[in-house]
């Protein structure tokens, strides 16, 4: 049986992707692998990308592709971070051959991953790198049927940074509801699992989230971080804007 970690929505927060690394290693998994976006808003790419790089794989994330090619429909301080980290990325201190390396694994990420009943994506099953699917989603049927029928088992995802299970019967479980591990081992079952983010919870909980499955149960680990340490690091870049950083006290 292997134990996978699921990681998602690292942005660039190194302090929070060692954390969880360090949870991981206690957790004894097989391999770890990430849905997306190790890059934008945070002030650590290169490094994270180099973490990332060491996974059993990755999936392309929306800030992924926007450190490649122009930002679509972002705010003025996510697209001024996506523009901050492809300088990163292309003048890395470290040298032109680590620039090109960290752009080549951007530029071969795929939009998914499938392995048997399982698929691996950023968004959602019906557009891998871009479609949200929020809690609230729930009380849309016609887009969650549309969904749920391109889902073969398990589907996999952040983007949103909202963790939770979402239901053919439209719910939406968090993971405060979720006592113990929950059962996946039915193979007739189908669910959307938002693993949460690393680097950038948005469901009111601070702490880095991820997902350990283990192809019977997933379980959802809640990691503190020194999250000082990042917006100390964001204050110091002047193209980065402070409320990135302030917002990770939040969890929002």
């Amino acid at each position: 049986m292997t134990r996978t970690a699921i990681l998602s929505d690292i942005h660039g927060n190194l302090a929070a992707l060692k954390s969880v690394l360090a949870d991981v290693e206690s957790q004894k998994v097989d391999r770890i692998v990430c849905l997306g976006d190790v890059v934008g808003y945070g002030p650590q790419p290169c490094a994270c990308l180099d973490q990332v790089m060491e996974f059993e794989f990755c999936v392309l994330g929306n800030h992924d592709s926007s450190a490649l090619f122009d930002p679509e429909g972002f705010n003025i301080a996510a697209e001024q971070a996506i523009f901050w980290t492809r300088t990163q990325l292309e003048s890395s201190s470290d040298g032109p051959d680590a620039s090109r390396r960290r752009m080549e694994f951007l530029c071969n990420l795929p939009r998914t991953v499938r392995e048997g009943g399982v698929l691996f994506v950023h968004g959602s099953p019906r557009s891998p790198t871009n479609e949200y699917v929020f809690p609230e989603d729930t009380q849309n049927g016609k887009k969650m049927e549309k969904l749920f029928s391109m889902v073969p088992h398990l589907c996999f995802q952040g983007h949103t940074h909202v963790p939770g299970v979402f239901t053919p019967e439209l719910r939406f479980i968090r993971p405060l509801d979720i006592v113990g591990g929950y059962s996946v081992s039915n193979p007739e079952l189908r669910l959307m699992v938002n693993v949460g983010s690393v680097g950038q919870p948005r469901d009111g909980d601070p702490r880095s989230c991820y997902v350990i499955y283990d192809e019977e149960t997933i379980e959802y680990r809640r990691v503190e971080y020194d999250i000082e340490e990042t917006v100390k690091e964001i204050e110091a870049e002047p193209e980065l804007d402070n409320f990135l950083g302030y917002r990770l006290r939040d969890g929002r």
